[in-house]
């Protein structure tokens, strides 16, 4: 089953052709990151313009890349939350029109799903059950995936996302947006040790994270130390960040592990290409005994691959879609929108 999707949720457009859930026949992506880096962060109108203009000629580049003409494509798939509701909706609004031309199927696609599906591309042995821990920009989430489809949320920030607070801890320190990268590059340069800062504990709910004290930690200590004309240890500071960060995930990802007896945990999301962060749940995995996959650095940015990958088990699921499909900026992960 040859399925066409479509992701555009915040500053990639994304489209890709995906085989039967698990075979990547094309994977083409524009990303605006150059564009919003001027601005120190997205901007969603400017976001929703730039995959406008992008979606048409990008998805003519994927059939192509893929060997596969307009009638080849089975089914048309798309992801419709969460996200920039004005670059959800462009997503949105042309794989509605491109299923219609084609007289295919529509499968809409939840995002985290979608993130959580791209180990399906890199694994072909990874099947459910197994823990989620998806982080990524907007989301930060430990899923039980007892089925394709059936998804349990065993824990989650109650403010700040992980990959938000990377940005934020980057444009504090001057890096260029967004901040993953240049922070992962930075925090290397120091073994850290120098800054004390806050990890969070919410009384009664001990798999939920918090991340906002933290940003505004590292927002404190800049400010305070160009107040007093003093210099920062950048290094230092971003090792420190992302230790707590990672401080927050792992010890919370062996839990649940340990509370509901899963021997396998996949790694989603855009903060999943941190190699400290990697470094440190293959260390905490292998000590627990558990199996981990850690999706390819390509993989754990949006892409439409993984909306095509999660597709095919929605399709199959019978999660389909009318031409009535709407766009949605936040989305529990077990809502349907159809």
């Amino acid at each position: 089953m040859n399925i066409l999707a479509f992701e555009s949720t915040c500053d990639e457009t994304a489209v890709s052709v995906v085989r039967d859930g698990r075979t990547v026949l094309s994977d083409a992506i524009l990303s605006q990151a150059d564009m919003h880096a001027l601005y120190g962060g997205v901007v969603p109108e400017i976001a929703s313009r730039k995959h406008v203009e992008a979606i048409s000629a990008l998805t003519d580049r994927a059939l192509a890349e893929a060997q596969l003409t307009r009638g080849d494509i089975d089914a048309v798939a798309v992801s419709y939350a969460p996200g920039l509701i004005g670059a959800v909706l462009v997503g949105v609004s042309f794989a509605k029109s491109v299923a219609y031309a084609l007289n295919v199927p529509l499968i809409p696609v939840h995002h985290i799903r979608g993130h959580i599906a791209a180990n399906y591309l890199a694994f072909p042995e990874l099947k459910p059950p197994f823990l989620a821990l998806a982080i990524s920009g907007g989301n930060t989430l430990i899923v039980d995936v007892k089925d394709y489809t059936d998804m349990e949320i065993l824990g989650a920030t109650r403010d700040d996302a992980a990959g938000e607070c990377f940005d934020k801890a980057a444009r504090v320190l001057g890096l260029p947006y967004p901040g993953g990268k240049p922070m992962d590059a930075l925090a290397q340069q120091s073994k850290g040790g120098k800054y004390d800062l806050p990890r969070a504990h919410v009384s009664g709910s001990e798999l939920d994270m918090s991340f906002s004290g933290l940003k505004t930690a590292v927002v404190n200590l800049a400010h305070n130390a160009q107040q007093k004309g003093e210099a920062l240890d950048e290094a230092a500071l971003a090792r420190d960040f992302t230790q707590a960060v990672s401080d927050e995930l792992v010890p919370r990802a062996v839990l649940a592990l340990r509370q509901t007896g899963r021997k396998v945990i996949a790694a989603a999301g855009g903060v999943a290409a941190n190699s400290i962060i990697r470094a440190q749940l293959e260390q905490a995995c292998r000590a627990e005994g558990a199996t981990l996959y850690l999706p390819p650095l390509r993989l754990c940015g949006d892409n439409g691959a993984m909306i095509g990958a999660q597709a095919y088990y929605e399709y199959l699921a019978g999660n389909t879609a009318q031409l009535d499909l709407n766009a949605f900026a936040t989305m529990d992960l077990n809502e349907t929108g159809f």
